[in-house]
């Protein structure tokens, strides 16, 4: 009775997000979506009896019903607030999270939104009995509870099939809207698929790697910066025609900006491994082993590689290479003028960098150097933070992480000027590589791990599952900067690199761009997936 009268609670208390859509699909008067609403209740009920019906045992499954309860209400305010779903690969995510990033997701609105959910089950928990029985009867009872919510849910389905089957296949998010079936469902699969999908071997790609023509004469090794920007969209670079003058610095640095990339996925999580990894984004996504990726095959080159982070990670791809925090080592004064706690602005990775990349070792440095920056960038909810004060060049702001109650001009203001925090950023890395002309042959390529929504659709931030994400959290700014060294070095023509800025690209070139301007020979290079290949004079 107990788990009943719950999935009964949590079908009116805590899938709003689901009749809203619902209510926005159907659209006009309320007989046009009643229907589906009923329907999608009886499955949504019996959906969440069939779960609970395994926790159905005794008086010490009330803590356990209490957190079901919590997750669904925790669940609802974000989809309420951002407009997610809650497919395996957001709470992928989400368990992800850093404490950081954590705190800039909690309010008092979130704390209203769960508690007027979670107390009044709490007090009822708190106050039923549940009375002892017997293991046998008990079982019974269960079996007979799940086969019931079976019943229900193959009879809804089959009654309304008509209206139910072209609904589902037509709006793939409703079945990541059940709540808190999705997140039950989709945090089991992110545990238990990777035992199926996955052997935990690493498959080695580094053999039979050789460092190319260009290094057996050469008078100053490459240094290349790879910065892997953080939630920036590339229809709000100005580089790329966006109205406000976004990218002031980078305008200032004839860099080349491409204006037609997609991202492998629409977190980070999904996008840095897969843009790393020599398979692409189907390969990455199918694949049933782990696999070396770039940062391995630049290593076992014979080149000095190194990944420093303003992030919450580098997702498994610096495992096997020198890495390290931004964060990590700052003086006091430092600290105080670029950081808010343990979070800071990325200017902060250019602090130190010298000794950090003097402490790599010598033979490898002689050969060349790669330098990973990971970006904090545009990472939401809490965009005021992400940019300086001296740059906050839209205003007002929104200063919240409640988005939805900031008007859109607002959030415009913020969003931009994370953006133009992010412009100065790499200004200043290309400023830097400048001072590095004279040891070595510099250059650096940015590009986001994915975009952001901001409002359209009603959506916010980003995650949705690709195949039914909007554009805005795929589509990624890349830019490109090479010194006159490293020019020559590559025999890269500018006019050709100019008239293939608009040239459909996406996460899977950049392994094979990278390799091809470090000039790396590998099994798994492939020519054809190079954006610069064609660009380099052959001989």
């Amino acid at each position: 009775m107990v788990v009943l009268w719950l999935s009964l609670y949590l079908v009116l208390t805590a899938n709003w997000p689901l009749w809203n859509e619902l209510a926005r699909i159907g659209g006009g008067a309320p007989s046009n979506y009643m229907s589906t609403v009923l329907a999608m209740s009886l499955l949504t009920l019996s959906g969440s009896a069939a779960m609970l019906s395994f926790t159905a045992w005794s008086r010490w499954m009330k803590p356990l019903w209490l957190l079901v309860v919590v997750l669904a209400a925790v669940v609802q305010h974000y989809m309420l607030e951002y407009r997610v779903v809650m497919d395996p690969t957001m709470i992928a995510n989400a368990l992800q999270t850093d404490p950081n990033e954590a705190r800039d997701l909690m309010s008092w609105r979130m704390a209203f939104n769960v508690a007027i959910v979670v107390l009044p089950a709490a007090w009822l928990l708190w106050r039923v009995r549940v009375t002892p029985m017997r293991l046998l009867p008990k079982l019974l009872r269960n079996v007979g509870l799940l086969l019931l919510a079976v019943v229900v849910a193959v009879g809804t389905i089959v009654s309304m099939n008509r209206e139910l089957a072209p609904l589902m296949r037509n709006n793939v998010h409703l079945r990541y809207m059940m709540n808190p079936i999705a997140s039950l469902y989709s945090t089991g699969a992110v545990f238990i698929r990777p035992l199926f999908k996955h052997s935990g071997k690493l498959i080695s790609i580094t053999a039979g790697t050789t460092l190319g023509a260009s290094y057996a004469s050469q008078a100053k090794p490459p240094l290349f910066v790879v910065v892997v920007g953080e939630t920036a969209r590339a229809d709000h670079f100005a580089l790329n025609g966006y109205a406000r003058d976004t990218t002031p610095e980078l305008a200032k640095r004839g860099v080349l900006s491409y204006r037609e990339v997609r991202s492998c996925g629409t977190n980070t999580l999904a996008s840095v491994p897969c843009m790393f990894s020599p398979l692409g984004k189907d390969g990455y996504e199918s694949r049933k082993d782990d696999y070396e990726n770039l940062v391995d095959v630049l290593q076992a080159a014979g080149l000095a590689v190194f990944w420093l982070d303003n992030q919450a990670g580098c997702k498994g791809v610096c495992a096997r290479i020198p890495n390290a925090s931004a964060f990590d080592g700052l003086d006091a004064t430092t600290k105080k003028a670029l950081c808010d706690g343990d979070e800071c602005l990325d200017d902060v990775m250019l602090k130190g960098i010298d000794e950090r990349i003097a402490a790599l070792p010598a033979e490898r440095r002689a050969k060349g150097v790669v330098l990973v920056m990971h970006q904090m960038g545009s990472h939401g909810p809490a965009y005021y933070k992400r940019s300086a004060p001296d740059v906050k060049r839209f205003l007002p702001e929104c200063k919240t992480n409640a988005l939805a109650e900031c008007g859109h001009a607002e959030l415009m203001n913020v969003y931009d000027n994370s953006i133009v925090q992010t412009d100065r950023f790499l200004g200043q890395t290309i400023d830097w590589l400048k001072t590095q002309s004279k040891q070595y042959d510099p250059a650096m390529l940015y590009v986001s791990d994915h975009g952001e929504s901001l409002g359209e659709y009603g959506l916010f931030l980003h995650g949705v599952p690709y195949s039914f994400a909007p554009d805005a959290q795929k589509h990624v700014p890349m830019v490109t900067w090479f010194s006159e060294g490293m020019s020559e070095r590559r025999k890269l023509s500018r006019s050709c690199m100019e008239a293939g800025l608009d040239a459909p690209l996406t996460h899977d070139n950049l392994y094979h761009t990278v390799l091809g301007v470090m000039d790396v020979a590998t099994p798994t290079y492939k020519p054809a997936l190079d954006a610069l290949a064609s660009c380099r004079a052959k001989g």
